[in-house]
């Protein structure tokens, strides 16, 4: 049997693989042989990684006439390095270093790196990591600065409920939020140093006026001015941190603009909103080019379990790991997805109930990936849910109709088939 492969049958005439440290770089060079053919020759050289060292790279490599250029993504080292040639007009390739490892056993130097590297490269035995456009690069960066902030803030309310546990001050057992309207001025006026928990109680406003009585009891701690002190800290620092999460979000919403209709299009998929739109759109990026099917992306996702046969026997594969901001945005939106009336949600419980919730959200966020894919490949694309009757009204009826009719194939030792125009079994 002939199996058509990806892999290119014709080498890259003129190669240059770098190898990346942080203050220095080796690239090599690899050219046709100017006299005999068949024949190539290679040149090694090192060059700082200022500015200016650079720039005298990509001139000695316009004067090689390199077609393109390959790097191993080394820590973020590799970024300026990509970025000025890309400036330069070369075509970039970033490569896994998993990928390009040298043969064990054979020394290991940055220049015997640079020239394995581009021996792989110029064969065509890798394939290139995802690097997004500019604008996807720059939105990324603002929205996973965001939630740093968000979780930054999260990790400083926690600090001020257990301060507050220390005072034997309960108002968490009471209050859902205790950073919303009532539990803010309840907690200003314990820093400007009322102590009566009658009065603290009657701050209350709104839907917690009638847990006056139980906000009474849970006011009643020993928090002193040491608390006081810790406590006007913390929430300066909750209040700085929610006005950089503001600033940031603007920024983000100016620089989402050119994709407003693909995050319209996301938003409309259940448990997606307005923000998670943004960080899906600023990790996947709106050019589906890069994943020629929804597999490709699942699998680039690290939300598809790898097979792993050996000896015929099936071994037990995990996802591998794959990027941790777009798995944590996914595993939100699964989370929200589960709790709704809709099919993603049924699909949720159902899968709960056999594989396990941790399986379950991997399985969830697969199907979400799979939705994103269709309606960022396809502009005229909408989300429509199945309902959350799907399985019982259709999976279900198939099944149970198909052992009905095997039922009766043995019962009467004769072929069934079913008359879709009238539902009645003919023998």
């Amino acid at each position: 049997m002939n199996e058509l492969t990806e892999e290119p049958t014709e080498l890259v005439e003129r190669i240059c693989a770098i190898d990346i440290g942080k203050t220095a770089l080796v690239a090599c060079v690899r050219v046709p042989h100017e006299t005999t053919p068949g024949r190539r020759v290679q040149e090694v050289r090192e060059y700082a990684t200022l500015t200016s060292s650079l720039l005298e790279l990509a001139d000695w490599l316009r004067c090689q006439q390199v077609e393109k250029v390959a790097m191993e993504s080394t820590s973020t080292y590799w970024k300026p390095v990509y970025y000025l040639l890309e400036a330069e007009g070369f075509a970039c390739e970033l490569l896994n270093a998993k990928h390009v490892k040298n043969v064990p056993g054979r020394p290991k130097t940055d220049k015997l790196d640079a020239v394995w590297l581009a021996k792989v490269v110029e064969r065509g035995m890798c394939r290139p990591s995802l690097v997004h456009p500019q604008p996807i690069r720059r939105l990324r960066d603002l929205t996973r600065y965001r939630r740093s902030l968000v979780r930054e803030r999260t990790r400083e309310k926690q600090r001020m409920e257990k301060l507050l546990e220390d005072a034997q001050i309960k108002l968490s057992s009471v209050i859902h939020d205790i950073f919303g309207a009532s539990g803010r001025k309840m907690l200003q006026a314990m820093i400007e140093g009322e102590r009566s928990p009658n009065v603290l109680a009657e701050l209350a406003h709104g839907s917690m006026r009638h847990k006056i009585p139980l906000m009474k009891e849970a006011l009643r701690g020993h928090f002193d001015d040491h608390h006081a002190f810790l406590c006007r800290r913390m929430l300066g620092r909750i209040d700085a941190l929610s006005g950089d999460i503001a600033e940031v979000t603007a920024r983000v919403e100016e620089l989402i603009a050119p994709f407003a209709a693909a995050a319209e299009r996301l938003d409309e998929i259940t448990g997606v909103g307005v923000i998670s739109a943004q960080e899906l759109i600023a990790e996947i990026g709106v050019n589906m080019a890069a994943f020629p099917t929804a597999g490709h992306l699942v699998s680039w996702a690290k939300f598809a379990p790898i097979d792993k046969n050996s000896a015929g026997k099936k071994k037990g594969g995990s996802t591998g790991k794959g990027n941790p901001w777009l798995a944590a945005t996914l595993g939100e939106v699964v989370v929200v997805a589960g709790r709704t009336d809709t099919f993603l949600g049924a699909r949720y419980r159902r899968l709960v109930k056999r594989r396990g919730k941790k399986r379950a959200i991997v399985a969830l966020g697969n199907s979400i990936l799979t939705i994103v894919w269709h309606l960022l490949s396809d502009p005229d694309a909408r989300y429509q849910d199945l309902g959350a009757d799907f399985y019982e009204s259709k999976i279900n009826r198939r099944r149970r109709e198909r052992d009905l009719v095997r039922q009766l194939e043995r019962l009467t030792g004769k072929k069934v088939t079913l008359d879709q125009s009238s539902q009645q079994p003919a023998a």
